[in-house]
């Protein structure tokens, strides 16, 4: 879990969150969020092998997974107005497009696994 100072807790309290001006935070942050996602995901494995023992088993995580990915897109997509509202840079607008679409596929990719897990199940396999 990503280490938080007393000021970005009580900021967040306030509903307001930290910005950083430089790469190189940025660039600690990110190194953070991927050590911790990768400690979870590390213990997540022996779970999910014990835990998906046939097609329907998946289900659930997928459609769980899809309606938070989802939402986030979402908001991101909220995030792209307000940026070409405000007319931010064109490089900054280009990358959160980027995101929206690459997300929205995702949350395509999702749904369609999703229904597999169903098809197979209806098919016996």
């Amino acid at each position: 879990m990503p280490r938080f100072s007393l000021t970005d807790v009580a900021a967040a309290c306030l509903g307001r969150r930290r910005v950083y001006a430089d790469t190189a935070e940025i660039d600690q942050l990110l190194s953070e969020q991927s050590k911790s996602a990768y400690t979870a995901a590390a213990d997540h494995v022996a779970l999910a092998t014990a835990k998906n023992t046939d097609t329907l088993a998946v289900q659930p995580g997928l459609l769980d997974a899809r309606g938070r990915i989802l939402a986030d897109v979402l908001y991101l997509e909220g995030v792209l107005t307000g940026a070409r509202n405000r007319g931010l840079p064109s490089e900054v607008i280009e990358r959160l497009e980027d995101v929206v679409d690459h997300g929205h596929e995702l949350t395509a990719l999702l749904a369609d696994a999703a229904r597999s897990t169903a098809a197979h199940a209806s098919s016996g396999n």
